[in-house]
């Protein structure tokens, strides 16, 4: 039996939407990037409406063990009760690329505690709230609601992985019978994990510029949802005397005294420099920034959880650090002080370092001149 999709316009008339390929599996990414309800699973579940909170695009870990090489999805997403999703994004499967898929599904499921514990899931969402210039604590809140205790949330993240507690998605434009027969066969056999496919339909009109996204879900079967339960706290909004004065309360004096030397050079940079305070006792912290024309680059970030950190693709897009020979200077001088970037400068990676590692004031001196050095070449390669 076959039937028909259709719009009805305001003058009344009935626009029949014929289905259209993706121009490209690009698109189809950055549709399901931009509307992740498109994923469709499960959308309300004892009246608690399911939202994603994407962590990760394109996200990827080097195995150190031999034969195994790299390994990268297209999403990772967490949903409300705290499940990690992973999610491949497939156009047009072929029976090999079928087989490619569940193979490496199965593979990130059983190495994603390893490759990504929940403090790698954490740091990225931090650094992705950054880039977007979002307040973290804000879109947890929007995620979440506002009552909801983030640091309850990503105890149950990592408590998820370790038990084994996560979901995989397989996404097309098209599920065909045997990778659907395939998803309902490994959905009967794994527990607690969840193995589902969306298929993703484009419908457009032949007339008019009209789209429509048709998704449905297959293979998912009966599961027990808990509502998960959150204590109200009250959003802690950072300076730099309560934040150095909590510092020292968890870290000590020493600790206190290197945060303070680093809130210290960036001010004193005021305004190639510019200093951004994070919200709440999960993402508190200071972001040093560059202002370099009509771009703001973040140079580091100091934590509340004792690290200085740094998102690798900021540099890469920073000149001149975007030049090959430049970026491996940059590797260079950063390595030195224990920030290790990658040696493809497409690949996203957050270095960072425990600021207890520096134990010493000539370990601090290092890191100082070292980001002096960064900020020279950038002014250089920008006329300042």
């Amino acid at each position: 039996m076959s039937g028909g999709i259709y719009l009805i316009q305001e003058d009344d008339r009935l626009v029949e939407m014929i289905e259209k390929p993706y121009d490209s599996e690009a698109l189809l990414q950055e549709l399901l990037e931009k509307y992740p309800h498109l994923l469709a699973v499960d959308r309300v579940s004892n009246g608690y409406q399911r939202r994603w909170l994407m962590v990760k695009r394109i996200a990827g870990a080097t195995s150190e063990e031999p034969g195994m090489g790299q390994w990268a999805l297209d999403r990772i997403f967490l949903d409300r009760q705290a499940i990690p999703t992973l999610v491949d994004v497939r156009r047009n499967q072929d029976t090999q690329m079928r087989r490619d898929a569940i193979g490496q599904m199965l593979d990130y499921a059983a190495n994603i505690g390893i490759y990504w514990p929940v403090e790698s899931i954490l740091a990225q969402f931090e650094a992705n709230c950054r880039s977007a210039n979002r307040d973290p604590e804000q879109v947890f809140e929007d995620f979440l609601g506002a009552n909801a205790n983030e640091e309850e949330f990503w105890q149950q993240v990592k408590t998820n992985l370790q038990a084994g507690k996560i979901r995989l998605i397989f996404a097309a434009d098209r599920i065909s019978p045997e990778l659907q027969r395939v998803v309902e066969f490994l959905n009967k056999q794994t527990d607690p994990a969840e193995v589902l496919a969306v298929e993703i339909k484009q419908y457009a009109s032949g007339e008019e510029d009209l789209k429509t996204l048709v998704s449905k879900t297959i293979g998912q079967t009966a599961e027990a949802q808990q509502k998960k339960t959150s204590t109200a706290r009250e959003r802690r909004q950072w300076d730099k005397n309560s934040f150095i004065f909590e510092y020292q309360a968890r870290y000590g004096d020493d600790e206190a005294a290197i945060v303070q030397q680093l809130y210290q050079w960036a001010s004193e940079r005021s305004p190639a420099i510019q200093i951004y305070w994070g919200t709440g006792d999960t993402y508190g912290g200071f972001a040093a920034k560059f202002h370099a024309s009509e771009e703001v680059a973040e140079l580091f970030f100091v934590g509340i959880d004792g690290t200085l950190q740094i998102v690798s693709d900021i540099y890469a897009n920073l000149a001149p650090f975007d030049r090959e020979d430049e970026w491996h200077q940059l590797r260079n001088q950063l390595s030195s002080i224990g920030l290790a970037l990658p040696a493809n400068s497409l690949e996203r990676r957050l270095p960072n370092f425990q600021l207890s590692t520096l134990s010493d004031e000539s370990a601090v001196e290092q890191v100082l001149k070292t980001f002096d050095w960064v900020v020279q070449k950038i002014k250089q390669a920008h006329h300042l």
